[in-house]
């Protein structure tokens, strides 16, 4: 009898759960995909993904626990230059022809204190998945005029290349490589309630 009166909770807590959940959609015209990487120590390149998608699934009225996957379309790369795009889809980096994706899946989306998060997730790139942290900002959850609701978070981290498979490089002659190894990518995202 007992056995059964845990079943039963479990199985009523179970549907609360899910009957709290919130799926939110990307809104792809006011969400960005950012990178920066320096160029021979001197200056940053920066570039943006055009494409992606991605599924926003919370739990609760302040994001806590929130789980986000995201996917990027690698061949949407733009730094604003055909040639330096065309060798960064090349095998030298990317290799889109074997991997045309980027994805990423959270393990953990915390609120820190105030509107700072942490999320926590699996990144991968050329087939290597490591794990990366988000430093996270919530910028608040509004109705549009349409009256939607909607909320937005500014979301960096910085990863090394070089654990990706993204290893080119040439050095200039003060012996400095040409390409930083540190990457910077930002996010900016806005999301609405289905």
């Amino acid at each position: 009898m007992k056995k059964l009166k845990l079943i039963i909770i479990l199985i009523l807590f179970g549907s609360l759960q899910t009957f709290s959940q919130t799926n939110w959609n990307i809104d792809r015209s006011h969400t960005h995909v950012l990178f920066s990487i320096k160029h021979m120590i001197i200056s940053n390149v920066t570039g943006y993904f055009r494409i992606f998608d991605g599924k926003v699934v919370s739990f609760s009225d302040d994001f806590n626990n929130t789980k986000v996957e995201f996917e990027i379309d690698v061949n949407s790369i733009n730094t604003e230059n055909e040639k330096r795009d065309k060798h960064l889809k090349s095998t030298d980096f990317f290799d889109t022809e074997r991997y045309p994706k980027i994805t990423f899946k959270s393990k953990s989306f915390k609120r820190i204190s105030g509107s700072d998060y942490e999320i926590v997730g699996d990144l991968t790139m050329k087939g290597i998945t490591k794990e990366v942290r988000f430093k996270g900002e919530y910028n608040g959850t509004v109705k549009d005029p349409g009256g939607n609701t909607r909320a937005g978070f500014s979301m960096s981290t910085k990863i090394n290349r070089f654990d990706y498979g993204l290893s080119w490089n040439k050095t200039i002659e003060t012996g400095a490589l040409v390409v930083s190894n540190e990457v910077k990518i930002e996010c900016e995202i806005e999301i609405y309630r289905k």
